[in-house]
């Protein structure tokens, strides 16, 4: 297991991507650390990992309350005495055409997506510096590089996300720190749940290996940057996308 021992925080961990990239990292070795909003789904993703014999620590938050945040990575450094890697993961959507996206659409994705982003490796980075090693991974998408209809919101996050993890990776890299970010294409994620299935359909069209992405997928990403097998990789931005961008 190339993560033995290894402490991973990851936002967002409750479903979808933040879900597998949790069991993959467990699967590897590693102790979690875990944060969603919703505990409901939260507390049984700790319990269920905890099964398979791996050490959780779970706390239910708003990654956009810098308090909560902070308090959560105390507590894992107490625990765990160090966190090698922090997954910045946890987003949401709130689509609109540019002539009808309210400012509450707007700032409540740049809140969590971007905001909370740049929170939590602020809190986290210090850490990382002090031990002179660590590894940022963060959840940009291909709609950050390509843009995408009626999402002028989450693209701008997902851009920002490409900027600012190039710019932590120039600050970052002298101090040991290594930092990427990961551009997913279509998962099949509870994100897409509402879509219909002749609409899914036609987005695998668009994909050159005529599917949609699994979440599994992008954790075996995360999982292989967090590793020292990733050890000269550093702001890059990684499309797993099965082809649909070229």
């Amino acid at each position: 297991m190339r993560l033995q021992g290894h402490i991973v925080l990851i936002t967002g961990a409750a479903q979808g991507i933040g879900l597998a990239t949790a069991r993959k990292f467990a699967a590897e070795g590693a102790h979690l650390v875990l944060c969603d909003r919703n505990a409901d789904t939260l507390d049984p993703v700790a319990a269920e990992l905890r099964a398979g014999g791996t050490q959780v620590l779970a706390q239910a938050l708003d990654v956009s309350d810098r308090a909560a945040f902070t308090a959560l990575v105390d507590a894992a450094v107490a625990r765990f005495g160090q966190i090698d890697t922090l997954i910045n993961n946890a987003g949401i959507t709130r689509d609109a055409r540019l002539v009808k996206m309210t400012d509450e659409q707007f700032d409540a994705v740049i809140d969590v997506n971007l905001r909370a982003v740049f929170r939590c490796t602020q809190i986290v980075a210090p850490h990382m510096i002090e031990r002179g090693s660590g590894a940022i991974l963060s959840a940009s998408s291909v709609v950050g590089l390509y843009g995408n209809f009626g999402q002028t919101n989450y693209a701008a996050t997902k851009a920002g996300i490409v900027a600012m993890t190039k710019t932590w990776a120039r600050e970052l890299g002298p101090k040991g720190v290594r930092v990427n970010a990961v551009a997913p294409g279509f998962i099949q994620t509870p994100m897409l749940a509402t879509i219909p299935d002749k609409v899914m359909e036609q987005m695998a069209e668009r994909v050159p290996l005529r599917r949609l992405g699994q979440a599994e997928e992008i954790a075996s990403v995360y999982a292989f940057l967090a590793s020292s097998e990733a050890s000269y990789i550093s702001g890059a931005v990684i499309e797993v996308d099965g082809g649909m961008t070229l």
